[in-house]
């Protein structure tokens, strides 16, 4: 289990990459050279299967997938002018009944 306590999180309600690294260091008991190294290969690993079209489902926690977007006409909200939005992949999330059940 993560522990916070020792964080910056705390403070400002947020967990960015460093304090999310120092956390997974201290769970794991590992140094944070190798929990940095974990998390950009797990990073780097989900952005490729996602690259591919591929589901990332992690039992318990939840589901990343790519989903596509239609082009679409959309307005300039400065000048009311209409403009064309281009079609584009967006990453989806999905939490698990794990996670949420730890959420709430």
């Amino acid at each position: 289990m993560l522990t916070l306590e020792n964080n910056n999180y705390l403070n400002n309600n947020k967990m960015n990459k460093s304090d999310l690294i120092s956390a997974m260091a201290d769970s794991a008991g590992i140094s944070k050279a190798q929990a940095g190294e974990a998390l950009n290969a797990f990073m780097d690993s989900t952005s490729s299967a996602l690259k591919k079209g591929e589901k990332l489902i992690l039992v318990g926690f939840g589901t990343f997938s790519v989903s596509k977007r239609a082009a679409r006409t959309g307005r300039n909200p400065r000048t009311g002018k209409e403009i064309q939005i281009a079609a584009k992949n967006v990453v989806k999330f999905k939490a698990g009944s794990g996670l949420s059940d730890k959420v709430n």
